[in-house]
């Protein structure tokens, strides 16, 4: 049977990400009690948060990986150092959060539960770039601003309150909410 014909310029969607690191464990050849340090460099994809791309530098992220093999698992150290760079939430002004990671991650001999197995290890690799990415994410605060204080835009006119603080005037009352206004208790 043929493949379905595809329209003009329809373009079938990548099964995988980009840019993927994986680490082979297999060339290792760890004994029991073994430690290995390796220099790596993994490759992250943007972020994307409420709608905004937020890019990670450098891309690829030098970073170093320590795997200690024991007689009842193996260890998995990751440590780098990234940047964060993208819009303040308040204000859309550039915005940069530097990141210094140590993660750990354990995966058990015989690992009978989910807790002893590490989701980023299938067929003896080490899905760098899934386990740094997804690091990155969870160090990141809740809101991403592009200083502590940041004032962000103003409601009505949209300027940047940080660069020119202001207020308005109070506004009359929409003739539409006039009969709402007569029940305001007064202040």
């Amino acid at each position: 049977m043929a493949a379905p014909a595809r329209r003009p310029g329809a373009e079938r969607a990548p099964r995988y990400r980009a840019a993927v690191t994986r680490f082979d464990l297999r060339a290792l050849r760890l004994p029991s009690g073994g430690q290995a340090r390796e220099q790596v460099e993994i490759a992250l994809e943007p972020l994307l948060l409420g709608g905004q791309a937020y890019e990670q530098r450098p891309n690829p992220v030098p970073a170093e990986l320590t795997v200690t093999r024991a007689s009842s698992g193996t260890v998995f150290e990751l440590v780098l150092e990234v940047t964060v760079d993208g819009p303040c939430v308040r204000c859309l002004a550039a915005a940069e959060l530097p990141l210094a990671l140590r993660l750990r991650e354990y995966q058990a001999a015989r690992a009978e539960t989910e807790e002893l197995a590490s989701e980023y290890l299938a067929d003896d690799r080490l899905d760098l770039s899934r386990w740094a990415g997804d690091a990155v994410a969870l160090a990141l605060p809740d809101k991403i601003l592009c200083r502590p204080g940041c004032a962000g835009l103003c409601p009505r006119c949209g300027r940047d309150l940080n660069l020119d603080p202001h207020e308005h005037a109070a506004s009359d009352v929409d003739p539409r909410w006039a009969a709402l206004e007569a029940l305001r208790e007064p202040d």
